[in-house]
Formats: structure tokens, sequence, C-alpha cells
């Protein structure tokens, strides 16, 4: 993407968040990485998105996050877009990966700074700032797990920010949700950042979701997107409602760990996590394996295992 106007029109869709694989002594894998990268791209996915909190961002180097970004647009090139996770809690650090993410024609995606008793207008202050520095304008995050939730009259604030193209929503309180589409709807991109849970949201109106799991599921949770976003809600419930038993394992045993085995065991690129997150082990790989085996039985799911 060249400019803001360009990712305002494209971002949009199912975007796979990509699991960054990792080897058994933590490097990178980017044969491994490019090969999703590829699959999904050839499925039909819309985007994808970049070291992320589900890609063990905040277990790297500033350098090692800059290398990751051009080794995926490399990959890429303009044939998605792909949003890269700028995130962090130096302003120093974000504002040197968003402009380089604007740089290499990706969007950057930033969170408010996770740092202790920040304000809201010191929020605000601080995506004043990196705004600026993309040429394709930022993706606030709104992400709670980070200890930080931004309530709606905030994001509507950010909205208004020059550059500011498009809100990830984690907090998907129904209250919130219903009054951010309401209130937000049309004057800039709406993203679910769940997709345990998207139906609602992607019902209220967003513009798109970010998935995790579809590393794992690539096939089932695009079929339940793609339902309804043609209108067929009653398909899209079925086929979420298929997987439950899998987003209870992974609301359990954690993300990316249970996204990462599943795709093993799919003969998939996951590999391994990094500390100071552990892979996971006997009973609960045989967990994972079992709903694995229950959804590749059934037709409607699209998977299969090695």
């Amino acid at each position: 993407m060249k400019d803001i106007s360009e990712s305002q029109a494209r971002l949009r869709g199912i975007f796979n968040i990509t699991v960054t694989p990792f080897t058994a002594n933590g490097e990178f894998d980017f044969a491994g990485l490019a090969r999703n990268v590829e699959r999904v791209i050839e499925l039909g996915y819309d985007g994808i998105l970049i070291g992320g909190t589900y890609g063990e961002f905040p277990t790297m180097t500033t350098e090692e996050r800059a290398v990751l970004f051009r080794n995926v647009m490399d990959v890429v090139g303009d044939r998605v877009p792909v949003m890269l996770c700028s995130a962090g809690s130096d302003t120093r650090v974000v504002g040197e990966l968003t402009t380089l993410a604007g740089e290499l024609g990706g969007l950057p995606m930033v969170t408010p700074p996770f740092v202790s008793e920040v304000t809201n207008a010191q929020i605000v202050s601080f995506f004043k700032k990196m705004a600026p520095l993309s040429r394709t304008g930022i993706l606030v995050y709104n992400a709670p797990g980070i200890g930080i939730t931004l309530p709606p009259v905030v994001l509507e604030e950010l909205a208004d920010i020059e550059g500011v193209v498009g809100i990830k929503q984690g907090d998907l309180n129904p209250t919130a949700i219903d009054q951010i589409a309401n209130r937000l709807g049309g004057r800039l991109r709406l993203f679910c950042a769940s997709d345990l849970a998207f139906l609602g949201p992607m019902m209220c109106g967003f513009d798109g979701i970010s998935t995790t799991n579809s590393g794992a599921l690539p096939e089932l949770i695009l079929a339940t997107y793609r339902a309804l976003e043609n209108g067929d809600a009653n398909t899209a419930r079925e086929l979420h409602q298929l997987w439950y038993p899998y987003r209870a394992l992974a609301r359990r045993h954690g993300q990316p760990q249970v996204v990462k085995a599943a795709m093993n065991l799919r003969g998939f690129d996951g590999h391994h996590v990094r500390s100071p997150l552990n892979d996971l082990q006997g009973d609960v790989i045989e967990e994972v394996k079992s709903e694995l085996l229950r959804l590749a039985a059934d037709s409607r799911c699209g998977v299969t295992l090695k």
C-alpha cells in the first residue's frame, strides 16, 4: 500500500494473524513462515497480520521485528494488505517500527503504550505523535490483554486523528461494540480482534476480523466468515458452533500455544513458542489432536490431518 487512501480502501475482510514459527532454539523459521503466509493467501484470505501479540512480538528485539517485517513484505509484495504490529512501550521503538512499516507498504498496528498509570489524555497524545510517522496511516489496536482498555469515548477521540484509518477492537463488551459500530462505522475501518466471538461485531456492521486460529483451522474459519459476509447467518452460526470445543481449549491453554500445536498436527509450520511461553505437552497435545480428529470427521469443516 502506498498511502492512507489505499489503506482505507483495502482494509476490510478476514485477516490471518500469522503466528511466528520458532525453532527449538528460538530462531525464526522464515521458510516455514513463508509457507504459512502462502497457504492463507491461496485460500483467499483478504490480508494478514504479522508480529502481533499472538505473533509473540514482546519476545523479540526491535531489530528482530524489523527483520520480520522486511521478510514478510518480500514474500507478500502487494498481493494482500499486511498489518505490521509496531506496538510497544518505548515511544522511540514504536516510532521507528511505525515508520518502517509504512515505508514497506504495510499498515502499522499500534496499541496504547502499556506503562503504569498512563492517562487517556497521554494515550491520545501518543497516537497523535505516531499517526504522522506512517505514510499508510495507522491502525489503533484496543487490546485489553495489555492491561489497558480504551472506552468508546476515547476511541472517538482517536478516530478524529488524521492518519488513523481503523480500530481493531479487542474489548468485546456488547455495549461497547454497539456504540463503536454506530458512532464510528463509516468514518474508519472497524475490525473485531477475536475469532473466538466475532459473529456479534460483524452483525453490528464491523468491516472485518483478525483471526489467530485460522492458522490451525484456515478452511473452517474462512467458510464461517464468508457465510456471514454473504448474509447467511444461519450457516455462519452453525459453522462457528462446530469448533467451540477447540475454542475452549484455546481459552484454557492459551494462544498461540494451542494454534501452533494444532498446526504441527496438521503438518503446517507452527513449530515452537518462545520463552516465557511453553509448548504444549503430553495429554494436552492429545486433547488438541482429538478435537482435530472430530473436526476432520465432519465434511463441513474441510479439516485434514497429515
